[in-house]
């Protein structure tokens, strides 16, 4: 059974079932390479997203890169 979590994802309430960063990434339908994360504050090193668990009450910014010319 999946628990589900509140959390703050930039600036507006969320609701998830996700596990790590990684897993909130990808639920948002984002690559976890193309991410840059804030995680209560803290710089997320992309390295490390699929490691680090979400809890409830955590604040997180997220920005995804967009190429294009």
């Amino acid at each position: 059974m999946s628990v589900e979590i509140s959390l703050t994802l930039n600036g507006e309430p969320r609701r998830t079932t996700a596990i790590t960063i990684a897993d909130l990434v990808r639920e948002l339908e984002l690559e976890p390479a193309k991410v840059a994360v804030e995680h209560n504050g803290e710089i997320a090193p992309r390295s490390t997203l699929e490691h680090v668990a979400l809890a409830h009450g955590d604040v997180l910014e997220i920005v995804h890169f967009v190429g294009g010319g």
